[in-house]
């Protein structure tokens, strides 16, 4: 019996087409990007049935993720599968739509080598499986990258360009902004709360205590909305965004590109010259936060005690004269200019502090000091009803005009984006309405009495003699702001937080309880 020679059938190669689109646009067409790119794949796979080329049905599309790295979800899925032993081969229509970086691409060739996994691209001709193959892959995917370093460089000097000529070029919007049409367009309601921001920070003199007074208005940081409609900002203040805002100079009008500043097209919100008194402050105050936050010496008057004649912070220092250490306070103006230039230039701290100390325990039984102090707490109530009280009323002005205007659209049938950027501020303005009023509220139903007063300075005494070093520290700072000091009329004022001695009684009672 003659037996038909029997001829072993070709091994089956597994190919996965990889396609990827740097940008989203277009892809939401019934025939984008990766679909041309997947069927060139898929024809050069049945062009080469012959070898036993088989294309898998599973899809590894990357639409909208940039080359240059390899953080890219179908990317991921390819790596896992070629782990997992399920791919013999990649194909990509191009070599940059797997990688625009020629180290990640040197990582993914080590990893598909010691896997036996080759790869092919489809327009230009070459497979990894030979040695001239591999050689023209790497001059390929040098100039792959040299491309895209070459298009980072003209993006750069474009925004560099546009920020020279004074041009928004993008980047996340601001506080007292919107962008409409690539331009910063103001918003009244958010810029009047900008500059209240800057002269907030001059008022308290911190970084900390601004942000506790922002955040207790209700104020938030910008809030706007992504092309992907996804709501980013609209969070709590904090030092670090705080800074950011007030070293901003978009507020006054320019734009910055790394260490230069140039004239904007933009309106400016904030004025000049109190946009460089909050720069003086913050490089002052700067100097001092190291020495502040230290206080291994438990200065109990750290950033509260000023020079009231040089209108200058009084600087903890210490000397030692014979093994013995001496504390002072001395003025700031003292110290950068000389004594000579301040007719009180330092006191001694034991001095100062016990002084400050002793007038607090007094004032409980000393009517007069009591009414001074409530007046003082009162002023400052008012300062800041009288501030929400603007602000509200500045809020039913917008309203008004906003209002005003969305009719006017509707009646001309204006831009859409006009017509919903109004609709936006209005929901804002109206939520930022009902705020103030609580706020306000709040603060009337807060409003301490004199004998609220009198009740927690009288608990002062016990708690400050169960307290340590460090937490008496902190209570001074609970319920003073500031105190003046002035060697030459040998007067120290003391200003006292709005609600600290309010606070101060509710911190008797805690300690109260807990003993």
């Amino acid at each position: 019996m003659i037996r038909a020679t029997e001829t072993p059938q070709s091994k089956r190669i597994r190919c996965a087409i990889y396609t990827r689109k740097s940008t989203e646009d277009g892809l939401e067409q019934e025939f984008n990007s990766l679909d041309a790119q997947r069927d060139a794949g898929e024809a050069y796979i049945a062009s080469q049935l012959h070898e036993g080329w088989e294309c898998l049905p599973t899809m590894y599309d990357d639409g909208g993720y940039t080359g240059g790295n390899l953080d890219r979800p179908a990317m991921q899925r390819l790596m896992s599968d070629i782990d997992d032993g399920k791919i013999d081969c990649v194909v990509v229509y191009k070599v940059d739509r797997l990688s625009r970086s020629l180290m990640d691409f040197s990582r993914i060739m080590e990893k598909f080598d010691a896997r036996g996994v080759a790869f092919v691209s489809v327009t230009q001709q070459f497979n990894t499986a030979s040695s001239m193959g591999r050689l023209i892959l790497n001059v390929l995917l040098s100039f792959a990258q040299f491309e895209r370093e070459m298009i980072s460089e003209r993006t750069r000097d474009k925004i560099a360009a546009a920020r020279r000529r004074g041009k928004w070029s993008g980047g996340m919007p601001l506080l007292g902004y919107n962008v409409i049409d690539t331009k910063l367009v103001v918003i009244p309601e958010e810029a009047e709360r900008v500059r209240q921001i800057f002269k907030l920070y001059l008022q308290h003199n911190s970084l900390l205590q601004t942000v506790k007074d922002v955040n207790d208005r209700g104020w938030r940081t910008k809030s706007w909305t992504t092309k992907k409609g996804t709501a980013r900002g609209g969070k709590l203040f904090e030092k670090t965004n705080l800074h950011t805002l007030l070293t901003n100079p978009t507020y006054t009008g320019q734009v910055r590109y790394r260490d230069e500043v140039h004239p904007g097209e933009h309106q400016s919100i904030v004025d000049e010259s109190l946009f460089m008194a909050v720069q003086k402050r913050l490089r002052t105050n700067g100097r001092g936060n190291h020495e502040k936050s230290r206080n291994k010496h438990g200065a109990l008057l750290r950033s509260l005690l000023r020079c009231k004649h040089c209108d200058r912070a009084m600087v903890h220092s210490t000397t030692t004269k014979r093994n013995r250490r001496y504390r002072y306070y001395v003025c700031g103006g003292a110290q950068k200019s000389g004594h000579a230039s301040c007719p009180s230039p330092s006191i001694p701290a034991d001095q100062i502090e016990a002084f400050v100390v002793g007038e607090i325990k007094t004032i409980a039984s000393d009517h007069e000091l009591i009414a001074e102090i409530y007046e003082q707490i009162q002023s400052k109530s008012k300062a800041t009803r009288d501030d929400l009280l603007r602000e509200r009323d500045g809020l039913i002005e917008f309203l008004r005009s906003y209002h005003g205007q969305l009719q006017h659209l509707a009646i001309t049938n204006g831009p859409t984006e006009l017509v919903a950027d109004l609709q936006t501020r209005i929901s804002t303005s109206e939520r930022r309405h009902t705020e103030l009023q609580e706020q306000i509220a709040s603060l009337e139903a807060k409003a301490p009495l004199r004998s609220d007063i009198a009740d927690s300075l009288a608990r002062f005494d016990e708690l400050w003699h169960s307290m340590k070093s460090k937490d008496r520290c902190g209570l001074i700072e609970l319920l003073i702001a500031r105190i003046d000091y002035d060697g030459v009329q040998g007067s120290v004022e003391i200003h006292f937080h709005n609600t600290g001695i309010i606070t101060l009684g509710t911190a008797a009672e805690t300690s109260e309880q807990t003993t």
